[in-house]
């Protein structure tokens, strides 16, 4: 089983590149976030030809996040109890192959200590409280999407340079390590330990050519997950123009794969 998560910024804009996504990697699951389009403009007939179904949370402009599957979701969940800011679409999962995937997109916070930034870590603590009882009661998962979180040091181009600011500071740590306390891993750090592996990139300042990247895209996994996945990459050649008309995410889509 193949779950990819993906930041596409603009599901209208990129079309194209998932449908190319979905044809190369052939995923199982797919899950995209940053939308940026309502439920009824979704693009569902150009990618019920190429064989997926979606269910959708979307929104105008902003936010949106989604999961397409070729083989059936159950027990999906739009958004998740007490959520602070449940105006925004930042939540969607259900159930594939025993696993609930829980699709995330997290608030960007701008900067340490404004309001945004304090919106976030309110935001990470209900979503914690609500993972936390969903492992209580023995639900086995899969928490993947962007973050807006670089973890440690090898996730960062300069760590220095990046250490107490948006995306690596210490609050924000705090609450990812919270999250992990509910028994979650890093399912990519579990087939690759060395540093400079980044699925987010700058459009400015040829942030990509100088590889000056984070890792903020996350996939991770409860211990049924965990003894299951059998891989996970970074799909750089997408963070690349190509040959397509509409220029790259700022992200690349994060692969994970399962045995069944």
């Amino acid at each position: 089983m193949r779950a990819i998560s993906w930041n596409v910024n603009s599901l209208r804009t990129r079309l194209e590149r998932v449908l190319g996504v979905l044809e190369r990697h052939q995923p199982d699951i797919l899950c995209l976030q940053e939308t940026k389009v309502t439920n009824d403009q979704f693009p569902h007939a150009a990618l019920a030809e190429v064989g997926y179904k979606a269910v959708v949370h979307g929104q105008k402009t902003y936010n949106g996040v989604a999961l397409l599957s070729k083989v059936g979701l159950e027990d999906v969940q739009i958004g998740f109890p007490n959520d602070p800011v449940e105006a925004e679409a930042r939540v969607i999962s259900a159930k594939l192959g025993g696993l609930r995937f829980i699709n995330l997109y997290v608030i960007n916070g701008k900067e340490v200590g404004c309001d945004k930034y304090v919106r976030k870590m309110g935001w990470l603590d209900a979503l914690n409280q609500w993972i936390g009882e969903l492992r209580a009661q023995g639900e086995e998962m899969v928490v993947l999407g962007d973050f807006n979180i670089a973890p440690d040091d090898r996730d960062v181009y300069d760590p220095e340079g990046w250490r107490g600011k948006i995306h690596f500071s210490e609050e924000e740590h705090q609450r990812l390590a919270a999250m992990q306390a509910h028994g979650l891993e890093d399912l990519y750090r579990l087939h690759h330990q060395e540093a400079g592996l980044f699925s987010w990139w700058d459009y400015r300042g040829g942030a990509f050519p100088r590889d000056h990247g984070l890792r903020i895209d996350l996939a991770l996994g409860s211990p049924e997950a965990v003894s299951r996945c059998s891989g996970s990459e970074i799909d750089r050649e997408e963070r690349k123009k190509g040959t397509w008309e509409a220029k790259p995410s700022d992200h690349a889509p994060v692969i994970v794969d399962f045995q069944e």
